[in-house]
């Protein structure tokens, strides 16, 4: 039988605060949210002034990086270079900004941003990412 890392309540915040502060630093107004490798939600951040949709959002992509087991900017990019079939499939938000969290190669969980450019939201889940990794 396997076994694998998960995630706790202080890794969670780990993630939140490591991303927050990468945020902050920059001046962006996001929402950074973590889930476990099911896509279900372990922790949410609204920074103040983040427009209220920036969290559904930012749980949409860290749920579409867990489920995939990629990050969410690679399903984008499919889209953009003209697999457009692939907006029918079942992930809940296929934009720029789902990171996947590895612990010795298994996904235990994922980081979505959103509220600046994708670039910015996949940065800042992943500065949060390198505070438990």
């Amino acid at each position: 039988m396997k076994t694998k890392a998960v995630l706790t309540l202080t890794e969670v915040r780990s993630i939140l605060d490591a991303a927050e502060q990468h945020a902050r630093a920059q001046g962006w107004a996001v929402s950074i949210a973590v889930v476990d490798d099911g896509g279900h939600a372990l922790g949410l951040l609204r920074l103040d002034d983040a427009s209220p949709v920036s969290a559904e959002i930012a749980l949409g992509k860290a749920r579409t990086a867990a489920l995939g087991r990629r990050d969410s900017e690679g399903y984008e990019d499919m889209i953009n270079q003209g697999r457009t079939a692939f907006v029918s499939a079942p992930l809940p938000v296929m934009l720029t900004g789902g990171v996947v969290l590895r612990i010795d190669g298994q996904v235990i969980g994922a980081v979505g941003v959103s509220g600046v450019r994708p670039e910015q939201d996949a940065e800042t889940a992943r500065a949060g990412i390198a505070a438990v990794v």
